[in-house]
């Protein structure tokens, strides 16, 4: 990417912004855009949410307590939404994209870029979602907004940083500070949120997409016992698959280095705060899926893409054991406790990718201790 040389730093945002999605991401950027003088308009697919959020100000279902700012209007109108914007943030499911695509066309400003908050490849097609967006909403730039962000500290202004990614054409590598990352970013920078550009769509695609399977990982592990060795090795072999993936289809493996990779995971194997690492966490002390979050129907991105991720990885044949464990678990009625027991004591590799070797494991028939308290 050509560096902005001091006299071409200036990125003027967009100056209305409609969101469509007002669970508790959507409304955390809505928030961030808000705070920062854009125009918001707040697509919620619910009309009595729409009009809680028209009339109060807040939503209290999904971010309570906090103010959303006087330049945000809730709406339950697509059509409404989308009138008159310059650019739109997609945050609704991974699993409802295409058909939230499909229901916003008509309605869509002609060659406005569209940012996805979502995270995720298509069960079925093998997608990212970026492509899907392309063959619903052709003619728009298609891009991403992905971190480490969790949506309430967002909303609360505390530091958050994550990366804004779009391809640049050729114009935009001319002139970066217009292209559409930029000035997305600049349309939620700002009061504590410290967006950073990428070029490199898939890499950023794949890290979120990846990073909610490997928290499952970690939430097991955790559930059943086990406590920051397990972690920290989920974690770093956990940043390996997706490295090997995003490569695959034409990533950049350091991006996955980046926020959008390595500290997004990092942040969702850290906490119950993130639903993908509580899931885990449940299914690991014994709970059945159905009782997890006490029976509640909670939407659990990791949980549909590990499946998604899979079939992708075995369809272009890149080896990723812990997502295999994980989708064997969630999808194959595997045991948990044999799936990792498998997962541990795999032939022994090289960690330099240059380094050829395929070892035995000495004690492949020795399960690991689960049931010792950590």
């Amino acid at each position: 990417m050509k560096d902005i040389a001091s006299g071409d730093r200036q990125s003027s945002p967009f100056g209305t912004v409609a969101v469509l999605g007002a669970g508790s991401w959507g409304t955390a950027l809505a928030r961030v855009l808000s705070r920062n003088g854009r125009a918001v308009r707040l697509w919620a697919r619910r009309p009595a949410l729409a009009q809680e959020i028209a009339a109060t100000g807040r939503n209290s279902q999904y971010l309570p307590g906090i103010e959303l700012g006087e330049t945000l209007h809730a709406t339950a109108s697509l059509a409404e939404a989308l009138d008159g914007a310059e650019a739109v943030l997609m945050v609704t499911p991974s699993a409802t994209l295409r058909e939230m695509c499909r229901a916003a066309a008509p309605h869509m400003p002609p060659g406005i870029p569209i940012a996805l908050c979502a995270k995720g490849i298509e069960l079925g097609s093998g997608l990212l979602l970026s492509e899907v967006a392309a063959q619903e909403l052709p003619g728009h730039p298609i891009g991403a907004i992905s971190g480490p962000t969790f949506a309430r500290e967002t909303a609360l202004g505390h530091p958050t940083a994550a990366t804004v990614a779009f391809p640049f054409t050729y114009a935009d590598r001319l002139a970066p500070q217009s292209s559409a990352a930029a000035r997305m970013a600049m349309s939620v920078g700002g009061h504590g949120f410290r967006p950073y550009v990428s070029d490199d769509l898939v890499g950023v695609e794949v890290g979120g997409a990846v990073k909610n399977v490997i928290a499952i990982a970690c939430g097991m592990m955790s559930g059943a016992g086990f406590a920051e060795n397990t972690r920290a090795a989920l974690i770093a072999r956990g940043v390996d698959e997706m490295k090997a993936l995003a490569e695959a289809l034409g990533g950049q493996r350091e991006t996955v280095t980046g926020l959008s990779g390595a500290g997004d995971l990092t942040l969702t194997c850290s906490s119950t705060t993130s639903r993908n690492m509580a899931l885990g966490t449940q299914l690991g002390e014994g709970i059945a899926r159905a009782d997890c979050f006490g029976g509640r129907p909670v939407v659990v991105e990791g949980e549909v893409n590990a499946r998604s991720v899979i079939d992708l990885a075995r369809q272009i044949e890149v080896p990723m054991p812990i997502c295999e464990t994980v989708n064997a678990v969630l999808h194959e009625g595997a045991d948990l406790e044999r799936s990792f027991s498998a997962l541990w004591t795999r032939p022994i590799e090289a960690e330099p990718r240059a380094l050829t070797l395929s070892l035995d494991h000495p004690a492949p028939t020795v399960p690991l201790p689960f049931g010792v308290s950590s």
